[in-house]
């Protein structure tokens, strides 16, 4: 069986004030990464403004918009000139008072194909992201792009193996992660060097344990209290990294993945063949208290 390739494309920067601004430039490292050969790129979270949640302010909501709306009609023309799959993630405004951290996904002949609503809300000093947004109520979903089949999840979805999981058994041939996620300023090298070695841990289990790529995009720069740690990085299909980003420099890369990989892996190591799902009924508590752990 011949190796089918899809070439991956991350656009990892720092972010500014100004939504257009911000735009324009994920526009240009877009063109950037299809000059390289992208056949699907992916933006890091909330890429159209600095990471509001550090505060709990009403006006950001004003930064909100519909799904589809200006952005993703923007997107889609990029997607449709330069011939590329693009993985936007985006504040949603739903309806009056109620909003969702979202991403959109365009396909490459610039198609809207659908979002993806955060499910996993966090709630951390610097990250009030309850504050802004309702956990998405759409499932897991996967996106049947030209190039492959794809999965998304954001974010704080990273730290859930159950998230990977279910995106995978619908079929995901790779995930991706849009993020944003730092470290506090006055915080010292060793927990910073911690904190990273876990979030990169935990993503790639998730690509060991189904068998696909990750793909995890993080922003960079000194917002308020926070230096965002970049460090984006793309996996092969059993966990090894191909490809780390700079903790604190832009940059545009793109990666050949290979997505018949995952049959071998899967089949030397068939930990979906051996799943116990008969035994995983617990698994939908929220904690087993000693008279439910018989």
């Amino acid at each position: 069986m011949s190796d089918r390739k899809v070439e991956v494309g991350i656009v990892q920067m720092s972010c500014s004030a100004d939504p257009a601004q911000n735009l324009a430039k994920s526009i240009e490292k877009i063109k950037e990464a299809a000059a390289k050969g992208a056949q699907i790129v992916c933006l890091q979270e909330l890429f159209r403004s600095l990471y509001f949640c550090d505060i709990e302010d009403y006006a950001n909501f004003k930064l909100a918009e519909s799904i589809p709306g200006p952005s993703t009609e923007a997107l889609s023309k990029v997607a449709k000139e330069e011939g590329v799959v693009i993985v936007a993630s985006l504040f949603e405004k739903r309806t009056e008072g109620m909003y969702h951290n979202t991403t959109a996904v365009i396909d490459a002949d610039g198609t809207y194909l659908g979002k993806y609503r955060k499910m996993h809300i966090p709630d951390d000093p610097g990250y009030y992201e309850k504050f802004y947004f309702t956990p998405g109520d759409m499932g897991y979903k996967v996106f049947k792009t030209k190039f492959a089949t794809i999965g998304v999840l954001i974010c704080w979805d990273q730290w859930y193996p159950e998230a990977a999981r279910i995106t995978a058994l619908k079929g995901a041939e790779m995930l991706f992660y849009p993020t944003a996620i730092g470290w506090h300023k006055d915080q010292d090298d060793p927990t910073n060097n911690e904190q990273y070695q876990a979030w990169q841990t935990i993503q790639r289990s998730h690509s060991v344990a189904n068998g696909i790529p990750v793909v995890s995009v993080n922003r960079i720069g000194a917002e308020g209290d926070m230096n965002f740690w970049g460090g984006s990085f793309i996996t092969n299909s059993f966990g090894r990294v191909l490809y780390q980003g700079s903790h604190t420099d832009e940059e545009v890369h793109v990666e050949s993945l290979s997505m018949t990989n995952s049959n071998e892996y899967r089949t030397h190591w068939p930990f979906l063949r051996d799943r116990r799902i008969d035994s995983y009924q617990p698994i939908t508590k929220r904690f087993l208290d000693e008279d439910e752990s018989d």
